[in-house]
């Protein structure tokens, strides 16, 4: 399993190897030990599988205030998404910025966001299937959300405004700087 840093070293991009043969192939995705060795010891409690039938499903950016924040492994299972977390934690030399990656089944590769980032997807084609484990229970009381399109946030999503198909939640969500920090300084 390979581990790489991104541009916010604390969202780091994991590559699973893949063993085929003629019957298919076999893949270990996940590995505590494995990722225990990176630094990475979440302790995941939930699974979550999302499918989107047209491509430009654009979900995002959510998170979970503290003290139910997620951590979230996401892969995709079938088809291809534009993954990006933005760092949401006040004082963090990064805050406001984001990091993305294509992630598919074709490339097999996965990303984690750390608590204190804001994630959202934008699917690339039709039919696709997100997988990805979270660290805490959904909690609708700790739910937040940042407009997927704030400028200030400079995310060059593969799909302009009038085509992204959104729920009315991120079609409303508000900028990151009409909110209060949910991460504020020191608790993160």
């Amino acid at each position: 399993m390979k581990v790489t840093p991104l541009a916010i070293p604390d969202v780091v991009l994991i590559e699973p190897v893949r063993h085929g043969d003629a019957r298919g192939f076999f893949s270990e995705v996940w590995s505590r030990r494995s990722l225990a060795t990176h630094g990475i010891q979440p302790d995941f409690v939930q699974d979550n599988h999302a499918a989107s039938a047209p491509p430009f499903v654009l979900r995002g950016l959510h998170f979970q205030r503290p003290p139910s924040a997620q951590g979230k492994l996401v892969r995709v299972a079938r088809g291809a998404i534009l993954d990006v977390a933005v760092d949401i934690r006040e004082g963090s030399p990064t805050y406001g910025q984001h990091v993305a990656e294509v992630l598919s089944a074709e490339n097999w590769r996965q990303m984690w966001v750390p608590r204190g980032f804001a994630h959202g997807y934008c699917t690339l084609e039709p039919d696709t299937e997100v997988q990805y484990k979270t660290d805490a229970y959904y909690d609708r009381e700790a739910d937040g959300g940042i407009a997927w399109d704030d400028p200030a946030l400079g995310i060059s999503w593969p799909v302009d405004a009038a085509a992204a198909v959104l729920s009315d939640k991120d079609r409303t969500a508000p900028r990151l700087a009409d909110i209060a920090p949910p991460f504020p300084a020191g608790s993160w």
